[in-house]
């Protein structure tokens, strides 16, 4: 069983950052790929930027390349989401996901197998 919890979340104006943090805890099998996603009022869940704890390689989405980071802390189990630039239209609900090896590589959301409650992400413009 993996569990996840984010945090960071908050309010800030255009061009302004937020850094969100996810901690995990169990089987480091189960949470071998990790990733963030967010849902905006009346869209689908995207998928942001993941993270394959091993080799640290990454992926983004076309939307946050650039502005986004997404590293790791293995000591402390987190998944961390360093946001610059940001723009009313990153404004959603940002979850943290967790999936096993095999999804390495994807930001398919049913790839993903455990997932955090989320955290709000409002940009004003």
């Amino acid at each position: 069983q993996v569990q996840l919890a984010e945090s960071g979340g908050g309010s800030v104006q255009a061009g302004g950052s937020l850094r969100l943090s996810c901690t995990a805890s169990g089987y480091m099998y189960s949470r071998a790929y990790m990733a963030w996603f967010r849902q905006a009022p009346g869209k689908e869940r995207e998928g942001v930027a993941a993270i394959y704890y091993r080799d640290g390689s990454t992926v983004y989405a076309d939307s946050v390349k650039g502005r986004f980071t997404i590293s790791q802390d293995s000591a402390k189990n987190t998944i961390d989401l360093q946001m610059n630039d940001l723009s009313p239209e990153d404004t959603a609900m940002y979850y943290c996901a967790a999936a096993k090896l095999w999804a390495r590589g994807t930001l398919d959301q049913s790839r993903f197998d455990y997932w955090g409650q989320g955290t709000q992400v409002t940009v004003s413009s």
